[in-house]
């Protein structure tokens, strides 16, 4: 079959991320009405519905939330190898890989001016990815990992692990008494949703009598957990390395206490196979980052 304009594809792919023609308009620069007539032009050329409409909004039929999931690997394969292109004809390598938003934010991107000053000649594209995937169908040269090495199919090295602390605001230290943890059974906790448990094995380990309070705050991501520790929202337990820069500041405070060691680990996957020259020297700069760091990292 003839296939259809790429224009035609963005728009569906971008009305299907956002369930909406209009924030698919603002995203691409057309109007609604643009965007609806693409796609309803798209469905004429497929023969089947990709949306239902409901009231004043649209929902993906099954068959196209189908051909959304598929078509975004396509798209992202599409722009990986315009971005190569580009950086090879600039004489560059390119390399994308895939990462866990807060260990980007908080422990790579900072450290990256690093790698720039050494590789000039490496382009890096960063995308979110939260689970293990495919490397044949998600176009991605590597991946940071955090879990068990049980990634199938891909070459795994082991980077580090995690040393949980307990921090909170110098506000909320002082008027908490935080010097003795004793008191902490009565503090406001910030609690990380996939690790809600965490206090309380921070709690045994420490040896507090009590249980922590379950009426915290919660949130997603550990960004979200350390912005709302620094704002004074509560105390929180997070990766030591995410937090080093405001605990030198001063804008933090660490607890007394231990370290809370976990079972799981940091991981740098890449699919098997021999590495081209771009991925080892990825490989080689995050090893000898890791050599210069002190304590665990998270």
């Amino acid at each position: 079959m003839r296939l259809p304009s790429l224009t035609h594809l963005r728009c569906f792919d971008s009305a299907a991320r956002h369930q909406s023609f209009t924030a698919a308009g603002e995203e691409i620069g057309l109007t609604q009405s643009a965007v609806s007539k693409k796609v309803k032009e798209l469905e004429t050329d497929l023969g089947f519905a990709l949306f239902q409409r409901v009231g004043r909004g649209v929902v993906l039929t099954a068959a196209g939330a189908g051909l959304a999931a598929d078509l975004a690997q396509d798209l992202g394969a599409l722009r990986s190898s315009v971005q190569k292109a580009v950086a090879a004809g600039a004489g560059r390598s390119a390399l994308r890989i895939a990462v866990l938003p807060t260990f980007a934010n908080r422990w790579l991107i900072p450290r990256l001016p690093d790698f720039f000053a050494r590789y000039p000649e490496i382009e890096l594209s960063l995308s979110t990815r939260l689970e293990p995937f495919d490397f044949a169908r998600d176009p991605f040269d590597l991946a940071i990992h955090y879990g068990g090495d049980n990634w199938p199919g891909a070459r795994m090295v082991e980077l580090f692990g995690e040393q949980m602390v307990p921090i909170a605001a110098p506000e909320l230290f002082a008027s908490h008494r935080l010097d003795s943890i004793e008191s902490l059974p009565e503090v406001p906790l910030v609690h990380l949703d996939s690790r809600s448990d965490a206090w309380g094995d921070w709690f045994l380990e420490a040896g507090v009598q009590g249980k922590p309070r379950q009426d915290g705050r919660y949130f997603d991501q550990y960004s979200m957990v350390i912005g709302a520790a620094v704002a004074g929202l509560g105390a929180a337990i997070v990766p030591f390395d995410m937090v080093s820069d405001e605990l030198a500041s001063g804008a933090l405070r660490r607890l007394p206490g231990p370290g809370l060691r976990s079972n799981k680990r940091y991981y740098l996957v890449r699919p098997h196979g021999v590495a081209v020259d771009a991925v080892q020297k990825f490989e080689t700069w995050i090893t000898r980052q890791l050599r210069q760091k002190t304590g665990d990292l998270a």
